[in-house]
């Protein structure tokens, strides 16, 4: 016989009573808003360490450990929405505007624009379709925006913008595809993060190689560059790949590794991203407008000072869902904090999501955490 042992503890990051908030807040607004699913996530910039990471809808281990209630272990197995699944390194996602500031400092090391340039937004850019003179292929922004330099152009999410800056236009020198890809990398997407969880996906970046092995050979255009640059098209990351590059813009350029075990002895390390200060400066001073007058208004509180940036990620050959993200970082003069949310699937037409969720948890910690 032999006596059974205590093993090592083990100790975690994890904020029990964030990631408890953070779960109930999702949880209310997938059921009150039509969404199927979300993923909340917190982490310091500086350490990597994960204050929160939660991915609703989710099992009870309790329930599973006794074994008794057959009725609900088999509702998990056959719940469609994957209650399995930690969406949060597990499940790749269309991440949508949210790369817009990672385009922008890309842009700035190749030289193809300075952040005080404006470029007009009147609403789409047109493309001669070169085979049928009276075609032209039209690419929309979500409004005409008029003059916008980078930093606006970030706080109100132009598509046109980083359209222009992408792919180029009329004159204007775009990064191109190849650009695009190197950077995006260079900001950790299209790689593991090296989470200490399993399954962690790797996510892809479009380029006309993944083109023509998808598409049979299909040709790679000038309008795959324009959908790729705001992370639509064939983009696909983890919500915990983003936060990572959002802190990576908050810290000055140092990829973390994100982490839930927290030993003393345990070694996280770090890249840095080899760009210089000064073009985070810009994508962070754009990402606070955006909180002070752009698209996340929405957070814009009284009592802490943060920077962010929205996405909407159209999914569906009919593009009636929306995947709805929010990312940034806190406080802005000083960062500690990164944080992003994904509310999965919702309709179209709604205008509750990922900023709902994180106004609610900023007001809360206010209240229960405000260390």
């Amino acid at each position: 016989i032999e006596a059974p042992h205590d093993g090592a503890d083990l100790g975690l990051c994890i904020d029990a009573r964030i990631q408890e908030r953070f779960f109930s807040i999702i949880g209310e607004t997938v059921r009150n808003y039509g969404y199927v699913a979300g993923v909340g996530t917190l982490m310091d910039v500086h350490t990597g360490e994960i204050i929160a990471m939660t991915s609703y809808p989710e099992y009870s281990s309790a329930i599973l450990s006794n074994g008794k209630d057959e009725r609900i272990i088999q509702s998990y197995k056959i719940d469609k929405n994957s209650v399995f699944l930690n969406r949060a390194v597990s499940w790749l996602y269309t991440p949508g505007s949210i790369i817009k500031p990672i385009m922008a400092i890309a842009a700035l090391a190749e030289g193809v624009i300075t952040p005080e340039k404006e470029i007009l937004s009147t609403g789409s850019i047109s493309i001669q379709n070169p085979y049928f003179p009276n075609i032209k292929s039209v690419f929309n922004d979500w409004k005409a925006h008029g003059w916008v330099d980078m930093r606006r152009a970030i706080a109100v999410s132009s598509d046109v913008y980083f359209y222009v800056i992408g792919g180029g236009y009329q004159g204007e020198r775009g990064m191109g595809i190849k650009n695009i890809e190197k950077y995006s990398r260079m900001f950790g997407f299209g790689t593991p993060t090296g989470i200490d969880i399993g399954d962690e996906k790797s996510g892809i970046i479009p380029s006309p190689e993944w083109k023509t092995k998808m598409f049979k050979g299909d040709e790679w255009r000038i309008g795959d560059t324009y959908h790729t640059v705001i992370g639509q098209y064939g983009f696909q990351t983890t919500p915990v790949k983003n936060f990572r590059a959002i802190a990576s813009i908050s810290n000055d350029g140092v990829l973390v590794t994100p982490h839930i075990a927290c030993n003393p002895e345990s070694i996280f390390p770090q890249t840095l991203i080899p760009l210089p200060v000064s073009y985070f400066k810009v994508a962070r001073e754009g990402m606070r407008d955006a909180v002070r007058s752009g698209t996340v208004i929405g957070i814009d509180v009284p009592y802490v000072s943060v920077a962010g940036k929205t996405g909407t990620a159209e999914i569906g050959s009919a593009k009636k869902f929306i995947n709805s993200w929010v990312v940034g970082f806190f406080p802005y003069e000083k960062p500690q904090y990164a944080f992003a949310v994904v509310m999965e699937r919702g309709p179209y037409e709604n205008s509750v999501g990922g900023v709902y969720v994180m106004r609610q948890l900023f007001d809360w910690m206010r209240a229960n955490t405000p260390e």
